[in-house]
């Protein structure tokens, strides 16, 4: 069956892996980005009350995510009625967009060699790409945590959720997973300007990511047995510290690996110049070390790999 969406997703999976995202292609997110301002722009003003931002907000959620998943459906439903193999390569190439598994890879990587070079400078500037966190102030231990919690993070929102709802809806699915997921990073802020307008996209991201969260938490305690990694520790610090973070969803995958390394990550954390303090995960035990950044990479990539096995057995038991 060539069509199916468990051999859709996997393949999606290993073209991430090889390509990552060409730069000579238009990426569908850099579109749902162009969509989501000129939206915002239509729908938000700063003079309406918080109930009307509210309900722009929700206009804004239901028409760029039902444009992401009307889009995909319709290019890959045109493209099965020219021919089938068409269908399948479009379908293909559409998941691997909404996975960042290379492009997440590259950038800690690059976090990695520039520590182990001692350029602190231009590893806090490196890091600076992946969090959204002050990082000119940062010391070494400041910028290792910063990268090993946001791939810890990203590995829910890069991987696990696009390839888990690649699975089970195929392209048009992941396409609106990824829609919600750029709404979120787009509006999704508790500040002034965003605290209503934001209000759907922030809930609707914590919705979509509510499952996929919990199955890489599990993931990660799977994959830290697999690196030779402390596999109890992980699993006791996911079942006791991962409800400790302001996010309903981005305390288990950091929880997990915290355990798995046996770190502690959180504490102080300054954003644009104001500085709070972010619960502790995870007990204060080895000192964080760029090797730490490596091994989280490889956690979050065997996370990945993991739930594809998984869907395949699944798949492969229902098929027959």
């Amino acid at each position: 069956m060539i069509n199916g969406q468990p051999i859709q997703t996997t393949i999606a999976f290993g073209l991430d892996l090889l390509l990552g995202d060409p730069s000579y292609l238009t990426h569908p997110v850099v579109m749902m980005g162009s969509l989501i301002s000129w939206c915002e722009g239509l729908l938000r003003h700063d003079e309406d009350s918080p109930s009307r931002q509210r309900i722009g907000g929700i206009l804004l959620v239901l028409g760029v995510v039902g444009i992401a998943y009307g889009v995909g459906y319709g290019m890959t439903a045109i493209a099965a009625n020219i021919h089938e193999v068409f269908g399948f390569m479009l379908s293909v190439w559409l998941i691997s967009t909404t996975i960042a598994t290379k492009g997440l890879w590259q950038e800690a990587s690059q976090i990695e060699e520039l520590l182990n070079a001692h350029n602190l400078a231009e590893a806090r500037q490196r890091v600076g790409r992946i969090v959204g966190r002050d990082v000119d102030a940062l010391n070494e231990a400041g910028v290792i945590r910063a990268a090993v919690e946001s791939v810890a993070e990203n590995t829910v929102d890069a991987v696990i959720a696009p390839l888990f709802y690649g699975l089970i809806g195929g392209a048009p699915l992941a396409l609106a997973y990824r829609a919600v997921n750029t709404l979120d990073s787009m509006v999704g802020y508790k500040n002034e300007h965003y605290l209503y307008f934001g209000w759907a996209s922030a809930r609707l991201d914590d919705l979509v990511n509510y499952v996929p969260a919990r199955l890489c938490g599990v993931l990660i305690v799977m994959s830290a047995a697999i690196w030779g990694l402390d596999v109890r520790e992980s699993w006791r610090i996911l079942r006791r510290d991962s409800r400790k973070h302001a996010s309903p969803n981005s305390g288990l995958p950091e929880a997990a690996v915290a355990g798995a390394l046996q770190v502690q990550l959180g504490g102080q954390t300054s954003y644009q110049g104001s500085v709070s303090f972010q619960p502790h995960l995870g007990e204060p035990g080895k000192a964080l070390t760029p090797g730490h950044i490596g091994q989280t990479m490889w956690l979050m990539v065997t996370s990945g790999i993991l739930v594809i096995l998984v869907a395949l057995v699944i798949w492969g038991i229902w098929a027959f």
